[in-house]
């Protein structure tokens, strides 16, 4: 890999792309025999790893909007990795297709028998049927999309030549797209996760999804960072004071995710409602009282104290660590998410879990690889791109 220093353009993008098509090709053929084999379980893998890719994705979306809004100097020399990101959504909606012909594996509210033996299905079954899913999933990805192709052409405009009327297209753009987005990551998160235990709810399951797929965004483009930093024409564009800062949102969104997790098992607790209860209880039986743990301590306390440190967060190889770490522990909360819906056995990670979020993952990083190759990895237009490369924490 190769940049120049003036343009900040990759010159030669190394394999790192051509190495994750490969990986994603096989994960993905490796799938595909799981579906011949398994396909009850390869509907609950994709679904995993469809959420897991989707969820980052829309974590770059909201981290661009917000640096528009907040108008943020430190972070301009990382908003074009967020956009990069974030131009993952379109095809991802592709990625629907095989959770689309699994609907009657995933989802109970599905069958048309099912509905008419439950009062409590019918009650909903304006809301959760096949037809409405669909069209509301489509939906999402298209308000997703033309949210991200938006901001992202103005942004490449901006790279040609900057006029005040840029920064402004931009943040009504984010305006109105923080609304939406706020709205879509609750109501997708409830249609794809939520609605697989019809019988439960959560008024901040939204909320908690959302921290989530923030923090994973940023654990994503600290790698990124990281990656491109051992080029020596991009060591001193993303610096130490950036994955400072990255650090930062790292420990706050750690720390909210933790106080959203616990503020729903603490109401469901303390309401002690068996329609409410049966869902923690179910992960709390057999292995999956190890997998709660797991998360409880992996993805909550022990980040937590590693980032309380300056120093931690200014240490390029923890912060790499830190970032591969969250990477893991958001797939297993998602997996703990979906999979006690459906296995009684208990907590069971195989090849075909391994395999549909590597299969996804590695299409998704050659994608975002392409991207960052085909334009500035920085936004060579924004006129605070100096102050921002220059920028200090206090």
């Amino acid at each position: 890999m190769t940049a120049d220093s003036k343009t900040y353009k990759l010159i030669e993008k190394g394999r790192l792309g051509i190495i994750a098509l490969v990986v994603g090709v096989v994960g993905l053929a490796a799938s595909a025999l799981g579906w011949v084999s398994e396909p009850e379980r390869f509907y609950h893998a994709f679904l995993t790893a469809f959420v897991f890719w989707t969820s980052i994705a829309l974590g770059g979306l909201f981290f661009t909007m917000m640096h528009h809004l907040t108008g943020a100097r430190w972070s301009v020399v990382v908003r074009r990795i967020c956009e990069n990101l974030m131009m993952q959504l379109p095809w991802l909606f592709l990625a629907f297709i095989p959770v689309y012909f699994g609907i009657h594996d995933l989802y109970h509210w599905s069958h048309t028998e099912a509905v008419a033996a439950d009062h409590a299905l019918q009650g909903k079954a304006a809301y959760l049927n096949v037809g409405f899913f669909t069209i509301r999933t489509v939906a999402y990805f298209a308000i997703w999309s033309i949210l991200a192709v938006l901001l992202y052409r103005v942004s490449l405009k901006q790279d040609a030549g900057h006029k005040p009327e840029h920064l402004k297209s931009m943040r009504k753009i984010s305006a109105i797209g923080m609304l939406l987005f706020a709205a879509t990551i609750t109501l997708s998160g409830w249609d794809w996760l939520m609605s697989l235990e019809p019988h439960w709810f959560s008024t901040v399951f939204g909320v908690y999804l959302f921290s989530g797929s923030f923090l994973n965004a940023v654990a994503v483009v600290t790698g990124v960072c990281l990656y491109l930093r051992k080029e020596d024409a991009l060591r001193n564009t993303f610096t130490l004071e950036h994955f400072h800062d990255l650090g930062k949102l790292m420990l706050a969104f750690t720390i909210f995710w933790g106080y959203i997790g616990f503020a729903q098992y603490f109401l469901i607790w303390y309401g002690n409602l068996p329609e409410e209860t049966f869902w923690y209880t179910a992960r709390w039986e057999g292995s999956w009282k190890i997998v709660s743990l797991v998360l409880l301590f992996g993805h909550f306390a022990l980040p937590f104290v590693i980032l309380l440190f300056r120093n931690v967060k200014r240490s390029l190889p923890i912060m790499g660590f830190l970032g591969i770490w969250f990477l893991v522990m958001h797939w297993l909360d998602y997996y703990w998410l979906i999979y006690p819906t459906f296995t009684e056995q208990g907590a069971s990670i195989g090849g075909l879990e391994i395999a549909a979020v590597l299969g996804l993952g590695g299409i998704f990083i050659w994608q975002l690889w392409r991207r960052i190759g085909s334009s500035p990895v920085v936004p060579v237009g924004d006129p605070e791109l100096d102050n921002s490369i220059n920028f200090v924490n206090n």
